[in-house]
């Protein structure tokens, strides 16, 4: 089947970059960014509901930008000033890198995986086990970490600081995809919230992550392209190598 335009479920790319235009361009084909869901702030009363003081910690973990995002956020609504000596351990380096957009970068303050994975930020947090740790979560999110860190002995504690919506989609903005590509669950249940009548036919299924393609399956969807595989890191490059071998 020939592809001629796809839905990345993503903002647009704010400096205009993208692996996505590389491949548009290379393939003659249109890349449309519509995100099926946002990202929004929990407000300050519903977290102060969760009781868990942030001054109480010594180390901040963080999973995505957003979390870092929201954080900083609720801690300046809250008139929370954080510690120079608070350590920030972060599931990749260019997480750790964001972070410059609130704090001095100091490497002997922030640390990070190097697999882009839960599981790649052990050994790190393991070396400053007696930190006590602090997790940003949002509302939908997997008990991963909570297992990693009771069963090394860490201690630590989370707490919901933002949640993911759907997005209202307009029945013209569906029409002509060949492809959807998503990036979380609640992306599929954007789908299936704003149309439940909704029919895969023809339209080729691609995602980003277990938990991803999971949601895919179990909507009753057919999941079509997937990564990270082997050899494979991205979502991009995963498109590139279905196009490269059917276009």
């Amino acid at each position: 089947m020939k592809v001629n335009k796809i839905l990345i479920s993503q903002p647009a790319p704010a400096n205009g970059k993208s692996p996505y235009f590389d491949i548009a361009q290379k393939y003659g084909i249109e890349v449309v960014f519509r995100p099926f869901i946002k990202v929004e702030s929990l407000p300050v009363k519903e977290f102060r509901q969760q009781r868990v003081n942030i001054t109480d910690h010594t180390a901040i973990v963080f999973t995505s930008r957003h979390a870092v995002d929201h954080f900083f956020k609720m801690c300046g609504e809250l008139r929370i000033t954080i510690s120079e000596e608070m350590k920030y351990f972060c599931i990749s380096e260019q997480v750790a890198l964001y972070i410059q957009k609130y704090v001095q970068y100091r490497k002997r303050k922030v640390f990070f995986g190097t697999t882009g994975k839960v599981e790649g930020m052990m050994p790190q947090i393991i070396k400053h086990k007696t930190e006590t740790y602090f997790i940003p979560t949002s509302n939908v999110h997997t008990s991963e970490l909570k297992g990693l860190l009771d069963k090394s002995n860490i201690k630590h504690s989370e707490a919901v600081m933002y949640r993911t919506v759907s997005n209202d989609f307009a029945p013209e903005e569906m029409a002509g995809f060949d492809m959807m590509v998503f990036f979380s669950p609640a992306g599929v249940d954007s789908l299936q919230k704003n149309f439940p009548d909704f029919k895969q036919d023809n339209v080729l299924f691609g995602c980003f992550g277990d938990v991803t393609a999971k949601a895919i399956e179990d909507a009753g969807f057919r999941l079509d392209i997937k990564a990270p595989t082997e050899g494979v890191t991205s979502m991009s490059a995963a498109i590139e190598l279905y196009l490269s071998k059917n276009q």
